[in-house]
């Protein structure tokens, strides 16, 4: 080991510089030491984690793993010190000279990559070598490789939802009425705007796509008294969404399927709900989904898209590495026009679309205020490892919609025939 020790060395790598301060478990500290964040590098393995897998992976699975301390914030939490630190983790080992330094003062042994952590999912490579043998129109996203995708982040354990979420169990974004909604409130104002976006009657029916735990259905059919069908393909969503349905009395209107959408054969829907689901079903299998909607709608039906996308249409889809082996498994994100000439070449008349980034930024830290109020019971239900997942991942995300990198668009359609869309002169939600 040189005088220079592991803590300079790896804050040397940072791009612009170590914005709080890091204590490595040689002793050694680098970084803004006035910051009351900072990080602690507690034992070799996450030296090993952060040099094998250089930037934003290495270091998630350090911290994943515990390895990596995060102090001056909660784990649940760690918007303060992320938002210092989010925009100075995508660093890569050095050049040659660089590089032969930070070898010689930590060591070569440090390049022998550890096992990851339990929480980690199949890198993209593997996934896409082994979805080759069922490789189908879809591409990678088969039936059952988008399954396994929506187990691992979805299927954690509806009790640490409960915990996460609150108790209206709805994990997308919430529209705030007013400055000083809570999450509650304004997680059912966002039911009660989509059902009036799609202009909602009693008598209809509706088709919720990637219906979660099934919010959207129970709404629609308490207050519109429409005939509701969602589909997910979490077991556990089905499960716990069909339980509170029959408790709701709503068994007359309320239906909750364990299915691919895919597989659903039922057509002449008024209307489809697609809250979340984009996301999941890849960019370039856009204009199967949107084809696959407007041939379950009614002439003159509704749709209305809720999905995350990026600030442009530029650029590769995916989310970035820890994200991908993470949160999201296969997830991809597109700028809204995308999504809009997507729903256009599929027939559908686009009739209204709608930014609502900054409701997602307050969801965000209302869902990690709770993740934090309630760690201890979430750790219980899971394992820290998860729970520290979901701190860093929600903080992070909070941060990239305050930011404007990344939006949540509302677009309103209709399946417009012989030029008759039904909708109004105006809008009337």
């Amino acid at each position: 080991m040189t005088s220079k020790g592991i803590a300079p060395t790896i804050a040397s790598l940072f791009p612009g510089g170590l914005p709080l301060w890091l204590r490595a478990y040689d002793g050694t500290e680098a970084g803004d030491t006035s910051q009351p964040y900072g990080l602690e590098l507690v034992n070799q393995r996450g030296l090993s984690y952060i040099l094998t897998a250089p930037g934003d992976l290495g270091l998630g699975r350090a911290y994943v793993a515990g390895d990596l301390v995060l102090h001056g914030v909660h784990p649940g939490d760690p918007y303060e010190a992320f938002s210092l630190l989010k925009d100075h983790t995508d660093f890569g080992l050095p050049g040659p000279v660089k590089l032969a330094e930070v070898l010689l003062g930590l060591g070569l042994s440090n390049l022998v990559p550890p096992a990851p952590p339990p929480q980690e999912h199949l890198p993209l490579w593997r996934r896409r070598a082994e979805g080759l043998r069922g490789l189908t129109a879809w591409g990678r996203h088969s039936q059952q490789r988008d399954a396994d995708a929506i187990h691992h982040h979805y299927d954690v354990s509806n009790t640490f939802y409960e915990h996460v979420l609150g108790p209206s169990m709805t994990y997308t974004c919430a529209v705030y009425p007013t400055g000083d909604a809570t999450l509650e409130e304004a997680q059912e104002h966002k039911y009660d705007l989509v059902c009036r976006k799609l202009g909602l009657k009693p008598g209809q029916r509706l088709l919720d796509l990637g219906c979660g735990w099934g919010g959207m259905v129970r709404h629609a059919a308490r207050h519109y008294g429409v005939k509701a069908l969602g589909v997910t393909l979490s077991r556990e969503q089905a499960t716990w969404a069909q339980e509170e349905i029959k408790a709701q009395g709503l068994d007359d209107l309320a239906e909750v399927r364990h299915m691919d959408y895919r597989d659903v054969t039922e057509t002449g829907f008024d209307a489809v709900s697609s809250i979340g689901l984009t996301e999941h079903i890849g960019v370039d299998n856009y204009p199967a989904y949107f084809g696959f909607i407007a041939g379950k709608l009614k002439p003159r039906g509704r749709l209305l898209n809720h999905c995350i996308t990026r600030n442009n249409n530029r650029g590769k889809p995916t989310a970035g590495a820890f994200i991908d082996r993470y949160v999201f498994p296969d997830g991809e994100l597109a700028g809204s026009g995308t999504i809009v000439r997507a729903l256009e070449d599929a027939g559908l008349e686009v009739q209204h679309h709608e930014n609502i980034r900054e409701h997602y930024a307050r969801t965000l830290a209302g869902w990690c205020r709770n993740l934090a109020e309630s760690w201890d019971a979430c750790v219980a239900e899971t394992d820290e490892g998860t729970a520290r997942v979901w701190g860093l991942y929600m903080a992070g995300s909070r941060i990239g919609f305050e930011r404007n990198e990344i939006q949540l668009h509302h677009v309103l359609a209709t399946k417009t025939v012989d030029g008759d869309s039904g909708y109004p002169l105006r809008h009337e939600f």
